[in-house]
């Protein structure tokens, strides 16, 4: 499959797209659009932004099309076996995972607008771009010049194009570091001072190398920090295979050190959180994920790994890696006990229930105590379980033993997409062959439990000298034992 991506109209914030499918050896063929992105497990029926749909064969007749569900096209080929969709897209919306265009940018998830042929999404795709000779495009690897406006990009197939997103613009600052032989790239669009971009490469350097020793290596030869920046305050960002989007404000704090320094820590705290999802979901799936299914639900019952676990490695990162000092790392640590203590500590799914459920509230308010947070209670569980097997092995193995060996037994992958995924069962074995006993009540109380993990977080943080308590009225504050 072929793509064009451009836009004759931006101020109208419609961006326009071709899809050139070769090679069909049917009467019909189905054309999709994905329902929702990875990242987010919630339906976003995004072929509601379509205005126009056509399809042409390749002497330009249009050809009989139907819509046969809410995102999914059916073509009769006439016996042609080329065809092309045309097709437009309102982009106007600016978040981690949406797309945008104006006078100004094109902002793309790929995932939102590219549909793929029924048969082929396997198969090799190919992206054109156009651009001004003033305008840089990031977030894109190996881009082939065609001529002075047009770029071609190409990719192993529609999964790997999904999960590319890109913004063209002449606004973009963009440095880069290397760890090894990978580079990193950061990119910034918005109102942002290239002044600050030698401390941000430093402390990015810094969280990656640890990270990169974590794992032992680096799945991916490039990759790409892309971060807008907003004039309201903001804070999103989505994981890729080779790139992380973050839109983050508001942009009236500055990033070269002056107080105050909330939007510098959120731009840290993201970077690193993304960045650890390259290993942590990126590759390492589980089974029910591999290969997403781009036309309904993918249930789940393991995001508490993908992002409990990436939660609370991505705050230990900078702490270890010397980005963030113990104050501000224990500051980090008591949001996520106030935000599930203070809020969830009575509700009445478990994580695996939680995790199920992000397809129907996930991400949006829930009835009181009915839900907990994957991120939030996955994280605490997640330093429970490396607490534990620290206490019972005297110090000499942790949860890093844990995400080294599911590495090593599922992140192998083939052109960039995970071979194997792994089960909650897997998870289990791997945790227990690392705490060298059975962990049944670990997993019972905390994963697939519903109780209160105040006392128990509590029994081991004493390990590390902290203590949470609640105060006068009843909100967790995280305290240093003297």
């Amino acid at each position: 499959m072929n793509y064009k991506i451009y836009s004759k109209n931006k101020v109208s914030h419609f961006i326009d797209i071709e899809c050139s499918v070769e090679n069909i050896q049917t009467d019909e063929i189905e054309l999709q659009l994905p329902a929702w992105r990875p990242g987010r497990y919630e339906l976003q029926n995004f072929a509601k932004n379509i205005q126009i749909f056509e399809v042409f064969d390749e002497k330009g007749q249009k050809l009989p099309t139907s819509k046969i569900t809410k995102d999914r096209w059916k073509v009769q080929t006439n016996g042609t076996r080329n065809i092309t969709a045309k097709y437009n897209y309102y982009a106007n919306l600016v978040n981690a995972g949406s797309s945008f265009v104006d006078e100004n940018i094109l902002y793309v998830n790929p995932v939102n607008l590219c549909i793929y042929a029924e048969g082929h999404i396997n198969e090799p795709c190919t992206l054109e771009l156009h651009k001004a000779e003033n305008q840089k495009i990031a977030g894109l690897n190996n881009q082939q010049k065609l001529d002075n406006n047009r770029v071609s990009i190409a990719f192993n197939d529609f999964y790997h194009l999904a999960d590319s997103p890109f913004i063209v613009s002449s606004n973009l600052k963009h440095d880069f570091y290397e760890v090894g032989k990978i580079k990193f790239n950061i990119w910034f669009e918005g109102n942002f001072s290239r002044e600050n971009l030698g401390r941000i490469r430093t402390d990015f350097k810094k969280f990656t190398e640890e990270q990169i020793k974590l794992f032992g290596e680096f799945p991916e030869k490039e990759y790409h920090f892309i971060t807008w920046i907003l004039p309201v305050p903001y804070y999103h960002g989505v994981e890729h295979r080779s790139s992380t989007m973050q839109v983050l404000g508001p942009d009236s704090q500055d990033f070269d050190g002056s107080p105050p320094e909330e939007l510098y820590i959120d731009l840290l705290g993201l970077a690193s959180h993304e960045l650890f999802h390259t290993w942590n979901i990126c590759k390492l799936r589980p089974t029910e994920l591999l290969p997403y299914d781009y036309t309904k639900e993918n249930y789940f019952p393991t995001c508490f790994v993908a992002e409990g676990v990436t939660t609370y490695y991505g705050d230990l990162m900078l702490y270890r890696s010397g980005v963030f000092n113990q104050t501000q790392y224990l500051k980090e640590l008591e949001t996520y006990y106030k935000r599930h203590f203070d809020h969830a500590d009575r509700a009445s799914q478990s994580l695996v229930e939680s995790s199920w459920d992000l397809w129907l509230d996930g991400y949006s308010q829930s009835i009181p105590d009915r839900k907990v947070s994957v991120y939030h209670k996955g994280a605490i569980a997640a330093q429970i379980l490396d607490l534990h097997i620290q206490r019972v092995s005297h110090k000499t193995r942790s949860i890093d033993n844990v995400m080294q060996i599911l590495w090593k037994r599922f992140g192998a992958s083939e052109n960039g997409t995970p071979l194997k995924g792994y089960t909650m069962q897997d998870y289990k074995d791997i945790c227990e062959e690392v705490a060298e006993e059975s962990l049944d009540w670990y997993f019972e109380k905390c994963i697939l439990g519903t109780e209160s993990l105040f006392d128990l977080i509590n029994h081991y943080l004493k390990d590390i000298d902290l203590h949470i308590t609640r105060n006068e009225e009843n909100l967790v504050q995280l305290e240093i034992l003297s």
